[in-house]
């Protein structure tokens, strides 16, 4: 892994089996309950959240738009056995977008000391390694939110900064989204203008593995799509989801100053006052 800038964001398989009963070690499945009860890594505890880990709508629709507050993901945190010490191993069944989602939300309010298992569940099963379907219930937690603004982009944020040439935005949707094809059931279609385009899947080898491309991949990936490396990045996609995997991407490869628009297209393309645009 020495091939990537930050290789201590990624938790090889070898390293968690070694860990899996290590008392300062939290495992955190991020698949739905369903895959959850079907099996899971031993000693890993479920997100008990819908997967974006946003607040509840007033409306009581299915999520929020924006990370949920710091009160309320205090109180998550600890009911998962996370405390302000403890190391957090996050993994899914999706190519590690929601496991990144968590890994941001937990930089974000101040918790640095988190991994993402390289391949998630995909190669942990084809590697044959321990699995079970009982249920971990972990000892309570004492966690403590800090907030740091630093890394989240405000829609207002996006406004001032997305046309400056100081400033780079990366658009990690499909292809249909990004040239307006597939609207989301958004109000409105396209994307920010001047923003780059490199769809997030491309980070991930598509074999059974799913482990991050390798360094010099990514690397290549990123300058086809035009990201300059030392310039500040605000990346976005439908609802940040997506846009916190490619920030955690550029990460590992040591790109600093980068934002993930939180709100993304369920907010921006939802108003009359952003700008979007279809054309080259």
């Amino acid at each position: 892994m020495s091939e990537y800038a930050h290789p201590e964001l990624l938790a090889e398989p070898d390293w968690l089996q070694a860990n899996l009963d290590n008392p300062n070690v939290r495992v955190i499945d991020c698949a739905t309950l369903e895959a959850y009860r079907r099996a899971h890594i031993p000693g890993a505890v479920q997100l008990p959240v819908h997967y974006y880990i946003k607040e509840e709508d007033p409306e009581g629709s299915e999520h929020g738009t924006l990370v949920m507050p710091p009160k309320q993901f205090e109180e998550l945190m600890a009911r998962l056995g996370v405390s302000d010490d403890t190391l957090v191993v996050t993994y899914d069944d999706n190519n590690a977008l929601v496991a990144s989602r968590l890994w941001w939300v937990l930089k974000y309010y101040g918790h640095t000391n988190a991994k993402v298992l390289n391949g998630g569940w995909h190669r942990w099963m084809t590697e044959g390694r321990p699995v079970t379907f009982h249920a971990t219930r972990a000892p309570k937690g004492s966690f403590t939110a800090s907030p740091n603004p630093d890394i989240n982009a405000t829609v207002e944020f996006l406004k001032e900064h997305h046309a400056s040439p100081d400033c780079q935005v990366l658009d990690a949707r499909t292809d249909g989204e990004w040239d307006g094809t597939n609207d989301r059931g958004n109000k409105r279609v396209g994307r920010v203008p001047g923003a780059h385009h490199l769809e997030w899947l491309r980070f991930v080898h598509t074999d059974d593995s799913r482990k991050f491309l390798p360094a010099a991949e990514i690397q290549a990936l990123l300058d086809g799509a035009g990201i300059e490396r030392g310039k500040p990045t605000i990346t976005y996609c439908q609802g940040g989801i997506r846009a916190a995997h490619a920030a955690f991407t550029m990460e590992l490869l040591g790109y600093d100053n980068v934002r993930v628009y939180d709100g993304s297209m369920r907010e921006w393309a939802n108003r009359e006052d952003t700008p979007l645009t279809t054309t080259a």
